[in-house]
């Protein structure tokens, strides 16, 4: 990982201008979750420090979420296979390389998603939720890039509090 954040590295190669902001923040998460976990113990992958949410969950919910965004990004609505993941993210008991590689998997799916999103569509009307809030493709798109950097970010803050406590 270079140690300018991806921002600062130029333009990435195949997305719009307009679209650059997403694609160097999912980059950036992309760079952050690829680490994170796999320092940590099984336990403390799974430790709630303070009630706080795990690692664990940070990384399910940052792909869990980042797909269910691009979903509606797309103007489709979630599928029965989506909810029952989002039912499932308070719980779990997987392991540090399954939730690295699926956030990773996810993350890269949305970068592909973000390169192929035409500029002419982005102020396209969209629904968020069963309560079809409205929105649009680009309001959708910053909020995935920006909620996922948010969980990755507390992923980060978390390990190093519990590798911390274990230190002690």
């Amino acid at each position: 990982m270079s140690s300018l954040e991806v921002w600062l590295r130029g333009p990435l190669d195949g997305f719009a201008r307009e679209l650059m902001p997403v694609a160097h923040s999912l980059a950036q998460v992309r760079e952050e979750v690829s680490t994170v976990a796999g320092r940590l113990t099984h336990e403390q992958l799974w430790k709630r420090p303070g009630g706080a949410a795990s690692v664990g969950f940070h990384l399910k919910h940052l792909a869990g979420s980042l797909d269910r965004l691009l979903t509606y990004a797309r103007g489709e609505r979630l599928t029965a296979s989506q909810l029952a993941a989002l039912d499932d993210e308070a719980r779990g008991n997987e392991d540090a390389a399954a939730l690295t590689a699926g956030a990773t998997a996810t993350i890269e799916r949305a970068l592909e998603q973000v390169r192929a999103t035409p500029v002419d569509v982005l102020f396209d009307a969209r629904e968020v939720g069963r309560g079809r809030l409205p929105s649009t493709v680009v309001g959708l798109l910053f909020h995935a890039a920006e909620h996922a950097q948010r969980h990755a970010g507390q992923a980060l803050t978390t390990a190093k509090i519990v590798s911390a406590i274990d230190a002690l």
